[in-house]
């Protein structure tokens, strides 16, 4: 008996090892209709680094776009001194919506008939010390920002380009995960926090898209270090698309 067992520990360490790779943002959730801009400007393509949606199933990075403890969610994080798209001044860790089949970029009227719904389960867990404002989702137009979910401070609010803005928690506390939907149909724009409708909005714009992640609203001109950041946890994501 002494012999066997000898023998089979000897069997055992002569096996080779068997290295797990860490798990990827892309098995937590469904990337496969998102681009990914990183807040930093290195020779890969994009001004700054942009991830396709065909690469993001294989993508992740240490400091701004990773799994959360223990696998939970995905972080977006976003530091002040962080590179900035063109005409913006901020950094952002955020995605962008492409069609369904992952090879062009989105692009739709909110007065299409068909619906389109991006619903999250997410925790805005930091802001930079000074300017303490984040924007976790958005819908874009050809030009502008139509809309965001913005936190500043401890006011959790939509901002929508030429209207005022509309609270949807006064006091809400970074690290606390939130249920948001934002749905769009015929000329209306939904948007509903833990269950709760905040805003239904008659509104015409076209080259519309949404996005997600971490836009961080701050930079050292505002007095912020440039290793201050936001970052955005999201640890759901289901996006209904024609």
């Amino acid at each position: 008996m002494l012999r066997e067992l000898v023998l089979l520990l000897a069997v055992w360490v002569a096996l080779p090892a068997v290295v797990l790779a860490d798990p990827l943002p892309a098995t937590v959730i469904d990337l496969s209709s998102w681009k990914l801009t990183l807040p930093v400007d290195t020779p890969i393509k994009g001004n700054p680094d942009e991830i396709s949606a065909a690469d993001l199933q294989t993508f992740s990075h240490p400091d701004f776009f990773h799994l959360g403890p223990a696998g939970k969610g995905v972080v977006f994080r976003a530091p002040c001194g962080g590179a900035t798209t063109k005409g913006s001044k901020y950094p952002r860790c955020e995605l962008r919506e492409w069609n369904r089949t992952g090879e062009s970029l989105a692009s739709w009227s909110t007065t299409d008939p068909v619906k389109r719904e991006l619903a999250l389960r997410l925790a805005i867990t930091s802001t930079p010390a000074v300017k303490q404002h984040v924007v976790c989702a958005q819908i874009h137009d050809k030009k502008n920002d139509l809309l965001m979910i913005r936190l500043e401070g401890e006011k959790l609010l939509i901002e929508r380009t030429g209207e005022s803005d509309v609270m949807i928690d006064n006091h809400y506390q970074t690290g606390t995960p939130f249920d948001l939907r934002i749905s769009v149909r015929n000329g209306v724009v939904e948007v509903a926090y833990n269950g709760q409708q905040k805003l239904q909005w008659k509104v015409d714009r076209s080259g519309c898209y949404f996005k997600a992640g971490c836009y961080t609203q701050s930079n050292p001109s505002r007095g912020d270090a440039a290793d201050a950041s936001g970052e955005v946890v999201i640890y759901a994501l289901r996006y209904v698309q024609p």
